[in-house]
């Protein structure tokens, strides 16, 4: 049996794209048991008072998962000021809707850049302080799309069936050294990170 009344008191949770959406249910999920929330996200403007809705202990912090410098600045901030980390959900994505054959290069690259890519940079960054420290957990939010094919779906899904492979192999090397990351399936839906930064799902450009 489950217990569901377990408490997060005192650890801190990175929400990666977790300013609004997914992220923010997730984010608002660990503020509620207790966890210091660090949200991570390209724009934190809009959503101040749902960051600060998460308890005073909790912050948001500005980055983009697609770039390495970003990352690692990132991450050093939430070390910085909490002194650990103990749980990184890498939720932050986009999906980019077309038929294989008129997928722009753009589209596909952008796709990978944020799912997959940004994954791997967040990973490596809080991989490094769960190995130093002796423990902690590594949630990537994966897909239907990870294990079946979706039509038009060509980038998205080849993000989504990297990200279980990346999963695999970061916890083939860490989970004996105390940092085993988990995959998460979830059923489709529209990330909102498109709306939030000016871009639609069906793009073709």
């Amino acid at each position: 049996m489950i217990d569901l009344d377990f408490g997060l008191k005192g650890k801190v949770a990175v929400v990666t794209g977790g300013s609004s959406g997914i992220g923010a249910a997730i984010a608002e999920a660990y503020a509620a048991k207790g966890a210091d929330v660090a949200v991570l996200d390209l724009v934190l403007a809009p959503d101040e008072e749902r960051i600060a809705a998460l308890g005073t202990t909790s912050a948001g912090f500005a980055c983009d998962v697609t770039d390495e410098t970003s990352a690692e600045m990132a991450i050093t901030r939430v070390h910085e000021r909490y002194g650990h980390i103990d749980v990184l959900v890498n939720s932050a994505g986009i999906v980019r809707l077309a038929p294989a054959e008129e997928l722009s290069l753009a589209a596909w690259n952008t796709t990978l850049a944020v799912n997959l890519t940004g994954a791997f940079l967040l990973s490596r960054a809080v991989g490094r302080i769960m190995l130093a420290q002796g423990h902690g957990k590594v949630i990537n939010m994966a897909s239907q799309a990870a294990s079946v094919a979706l039509p038009e779906h060509a980038a998205y899904c080849a993000s989504k069936f990297g990200l279980i492979g990346l999963t695999k192999v970061l916890a083939s090397e860490w989970a004996g050294r105390g940092s085993p990351p988990t995959p998460s399936a979830r059923r489709w839906c529209s990330p909102s990170w498109d709306a939030r930064h000016g871009t639609t799902p069906r793009a073709k450009n």
